[in-house]
């Protein structure tokens, strides 16, 4: 996250990382603290692991696909194949919940 933490720091400068800490600076401008980079990537440390619940619920809903046919059928009276959708989608957020 080292990369990730500098860019957003400096958006438009130049440089590159190699391994976890050697840096490479080009510029524009001055090359961010130590102290900047590690608030940064904590910060992007904390939120990675805030959102871990959304990466490990997509693979597991149902396909698009899906609720397009149950959204097709609910226009036309039968709403079974959306609730069916609905209740798949309510069983994945409850195995993952939001903390």
């Amino acid at each position: 996250m080292l990369y990730e933490a500098i860019k957003n720091l400096r958006p438009d400068a130049y440089f590159w990382v190699k391994g976890d800490s050697d840096i490479n600076w080009i510029g524009p401008g001055e090359l961010p603290t130590q102290v900047e980079i590690d608030a940064e990537v904590a910060r992007l440390e904390a939120e990675h692991t805030a959102t871990q619940y959304q990466r490990d619920r997509r693979p597991e809903y149902p396909d698009l696909a899906v609720l397009a046919d149950a959204l097709y059928w609910s226009n036309q009276g039968d709403n079974t194949k959306l609730d069916e959708y609905y209740a798949a989608c309510s069983a994945v957020k409850a195995k993952y919940p939001k903390p």
